[in-house]
C-alpha cells in the first residue's frame, strides 16, 4: 500500500503517488479511465489529479461520472484552471470564477479540494488572482491553492501576495525527473522556504525513463513520440543526447539489480528527494497504470541514490550559482536538498 503524506506544511495528507488523469478522455477511453481510477484507489491512492483543459473538459466529467457511482472514503481531488477558453480563460477574478464553477459542474461536486492554478497570467495583477482564489475558499468551494508551471521569482511573488490568507499556496506542480532537474536551482529552494510541497508530473520524462526508445532510431508507432516526435518538453531530437543515455545506463544497471523495470527506479528515486510530496503518474492504459503502482514498493539504497543523483546532476551555471558558491564556500546544491554537489558549468 503507498504511504501517505501531508503536502507541504498544510493539514491535507496524500498518498505519495497520484494519478495524473491527463489521458482520459483523449487517448484513455472513458471506460478504461475508470478502471484505472479504481486500480489506484484499490491500491491505497487518495489523490487524483485533473484540470479543465485535459480532454477539453473530458476528464473532469469522467472524473465526476465516477464519483457519482460513490466516492471513496479519504478521496482527495485536485484540478486546475487558467487555460480554459472563452470566460474562463486566464487567472482574472472573472475568468477563476468561471473556471471553478464549469470545473465543479463537470465533477459534480460542491466543493474542489486542492485548486492549481495552472500557470502565471502575465496579464493579470497577481494581487488579482490571489484575491480571487481567498474569496472562493472563503465560499467554500475550493479548500486548498497549489500553483503549477510558474519560475521561481513568480513563485516567491505569489506567496508573498498571499501572506498567511487562505490563498497560501500549499504545494507545486513542475515537471521533474531524472532528465530535468532545473527546478532546483530556484523552484525547489522557494518552495523549501515557503513550506510548499512539490508534486511533479513527468516523472518518467515522458517515457524516456521507460528506456522504451533508442539512440540511433527514431520511435514510430503507438507511443507519445511515436505519433509526434516533436511533442513538448521530452521531444526526440530534444532529449537524444549522450546524458540522457548516461542517466540511462545507470537507471537500467540499478532496475537490473532489484528485478525491477526502469521507470520503477526512475519514480523512486524521485520519491527519495526531501522536498516531493506525491509523484504524478500517467498512464494510457490499465497495464501501464499497474506497473508505474509497482514502484511504491521499490525501496533504492542510500549509494543507489547517490549514484542517480550524481549522473543526472545538470550542473549550475557560473553565474550567478557558481561565483555564490566561491565566494560563500556554501554548496547551494546541498540547499536545494540534494546529496551531491556537482561540478560548475552547465
Amino acid at each position: 500500500m503507498m504511504k501517505q503524506t501531508r503536502l507541504g506544511n498544510s493539514d491535507l495528507t496524500v498518498s505519495d503517488l497520484a494519478l495524473g488523469t491527463m489521458t482520459f478522455g483523449v487517448e484513455t477511453p472513458a471506460a478504461e479511465a475508470m478502471r484505472q481510477l479504481e486500480m489506484f484507489v484499490t491500491a491505497g491512492g487518495t489523490l487524483v489529479d485533473t484540470a479543465d483543459v485535459y480532454g477539453s473538459g473530458a476528464s473532469e466529467q469522467i472524473i465526476g461520472d465516477w464519483l457519482a457511482r460513490g466516492r471513496p472514503d479519504g478521496l482527495v481531488l485536485a484540478t486546475k484552471g487558467r487555460f480554459g477558453r472563452g470566460e474562463a480563460a486566464g487567472a482574472s477574478r472573472v475568468a477563476l470564477r468561471a473556471a471553478v464553477r464549469a470545473s465543479l459542474a463537470r465533477l459534480r461536486i460542491d466543493t474542489i479540494d486542492l485548486y492549481y492554478v495552472h500557470g502565471w497570467d502575465e496579464s493579470v495583477p497577481v494581487a488579482e488572482t490571489v484575491g480571487v482564489l481567498a474569496e472562493l475558499v472563503d465560499d467554500g468551494v475550493i479548500r486548498h491553492v497549489g500553483w503549477s508551471n510558474t519560475t521561481g521569482w513568480q513563485l516567491q511573488r505569489i506567496v508573498d501576495a498571499a501572506g498567511d490568507g487562505p490563498a497560501r499556496p500549499i504545494v507545486f506542480q513542475p515537471q521533474y525527473n531524472l532528465l530535468d532537474r532545473v527546478i532546483e536551482w530556484e523552484i525547489v529552494p522557494a518552495c523549501l522556504a515557503n513550506g510548499l510541497g512539490i508534486a511533479p508530473w513527468s516523472p518518467l520524462g515522458g517515457g524516456w525513463l521507460t528506456g522504451k526508445y533508442s539512440r540511433n532510431e527514431r520511435p514510430t508507432g503507438a507511443t507519445r513520440l511515436g505519433d509526434n516526435p516533436a511533442r513538448g518538453v521530452e521531444a526526440y531530437d530534444g532529449r537524444n543526447v549522450d546524458r540522457t543515455w548516461r542517466i540511462l545506463d545507470v537507471v537500467t544497471d540499478i532496475a537490473r539489480a532489484h528485478d525491477a523495470l526502469p521507470g520503477h527506479v526512475a519514480i523512486a528515486w524521485l520519491l527519495s528527494r526531501p522536498h516531493v510530496t506525491s509523484v504524478l503518474l500517467g498512464a494510457r492504459t490499465v497495464a501501464q497504470l499497474e506497473q508505474n503502482l509497482e514502484s511504491s514498493d521499490l525501496a533504492l539504497s542510500d549509494g543507489e541514490i547517490e549514484r542517480l543523483t550524481s549522473v543526472s546532476a545538470p550542473g549550475l551555471p557560473p553565474y550567478p550559482y557558481g561565483m555564490i558558491e566561491r565566494f560563500s564556500g556554501i554548496s547551494l546544491w546541498r540547499e536545494m536538498g540534494t546529496t551531491t554537489s556537482p561540478p560548475t558549468g552547465s
